[in-house]
């Protein structure tokens, strides 16, 4: 009779790490008594794989919403989950993932892969597998052959791709950016845009949230964008839905630069701004309302509308700057200053000059009466004419 063979030891492949992160009405406040609330009862999902950016001015509460998902910050009230597992109490290692922020924290004294070996270590991964993980992820963010050298012999832009191939290393779940651009010059910048957006395509199943001031890395990188303002959530959407649709006038002025015209809803149909009757979309808004009327810079034309159903402006040049493909007009209309972008002028109107400006009623988008509604936010402008760029 054969003997019996002994049935192989069965194999189970590492369970996947967890995804997605979910904000369960967060509130995180400082003080004795909890009297400075930094951020307040956030309720936000970002899905598995998904880059969601959390935009806003310094203050209003994205990197306290960050470090609440790393651990470094515990809520007054409500929950953090990942991966559905609720890590509300939880230290920051035993969350698993991964981190990168604004000035890179490699260690000096190390090499560049170990650095990158630095978390497996700390996870206690086995010795036999650590070159091999260290040598994936610096190849996956293009510094393989760079492993060798030290901190001090990279340049600002490597040492920010060694500080990702650390945050890669571990494999996480879920990916955090705290402005992970901020300290590279625009160059630099620009190309680090363009690593992320591929390291997005190759890591499908990565959560990624991304804090950032810059609307032009929350433009190019998520696939959606969280507003912030004043520790509360004030909108989130696709990046298209806030640019071309916002529904609030600071998400209109922090989301590309906007003229935000301060104007009176018509029982005609349309609005008022400064007396005179402008064509817009007002959906159900109420007759007699005030309201915001939103228009990109680059959507306005000069001179008077060529079409008898569009908008004209009157008003007058104060300044002029040439911005290579544009030149970028500030003009005052009945005491609110506009911004007009505008492609090839051959002439430039001297400040002083009258003139008219013209825009399509559907290029202008009603939103609530906002703060600061007359005067429209000069911000860094989105490459290449705006809405075309997103």
């Amino acid at each position: 009779m054969p003997a019996a063979t002994a049935p192989a030891p069965a194999t189970t492949a590492a369970p996947p790490p967890a995804s997605g992160i979910r904000f369960d009405h967060v509130t995180v406040a400082y003080g004795r008594h909890g009297e400075h609330t930094v951020l307040d009862s956030l309720d936000l999902t970002v899905e598995p794989g998904e880059v969601l950016a959390l935009l806003g001015p310094s203050g209003s509460g994205k990197t306290t919403a960050l470090r609440a998902v790393a651990g470094f910050v515990r809520p007054a009230s409500g929950r953090v989950l990942i991966g559905g597992r609720d890590v509300t109490d939880l230290p920051p290692h035993k969350r698993g993932i991964g981190m990168v922020v604004q000035q890179y924290a490699l260690f000096p004294h190390m090499k560049v892969a170990d650095n990158v070996a630095f978390g497996l270590k700390a996870q206690k991964v086995p010795r036999a597998e650590i070159p091999g993980r260290v040598a994936e992820a610096l190849e996956l963010v293009g510094m393989a052959a760079y492993a060798g050298r030290h901190p001090r012999e990279l340049s600002g832009g490597q040492q920010q791709r060694v500080a990702l191939a650390r945050a890669l290393a571990i494999r996480p779940g879920v990916l955090l950016l705290d402005e992970p651009l901020s300290a590279l010059d625009a160059r630099l910048r620009s190309g680090m845009l363009t690593e992320l957006a591929r390291l997005h395509r190759e890591l499908p199943d990565v959560s990624i949230l991304y804090v950032t001031h810059d609307q032009v890395e929350a433009l190019t990188l998520a696939d959606r964008i969280a507003v912030l303002e004043s520790a509360r959530l004030r909108e989130c959407g696709t990046p298209q839905q806030l640019y071309r649709s916002p529904r609030t006038a600071f998400t209109a002025s922090f989301v590309g630069t906007a003229n935000l015209l301060p104007v009176t809803v018509r029982r005609a149909g349309g609005v008022e701004f400064a007396g005179r009757p402008l064509a817009a979309r007002t959906g159900d808004a109420t007759p007699g309302a005030t309201a915001t009327l939103c228009v990109r810079p680059h959507l306005l034309g000069l001179g008077a509308s060529p079409d008898p159903d569009g908008n004209t402006l009157h008003g007058t040049v104060t300044e002029v700057q040439w911005r290579g493909a544009t030149h970028r007009l500030y003009v005052e209309v009945a005491g609110h200053r506009v911004l007009a972008d505008l492609r090839e002028l051959r002439e430039t109107p001297p400040p002083g000059t009258e003139l008219a400006l013209h825009f399509a009623p559907q290029d202008a988008v009603l939103v609530p009466a906002g703060l600061r509604a007359d005067v429209p936010v000069d911000v860094p402008d989105i490459p290449d004419g705006g809405a075309d760029h997103v």
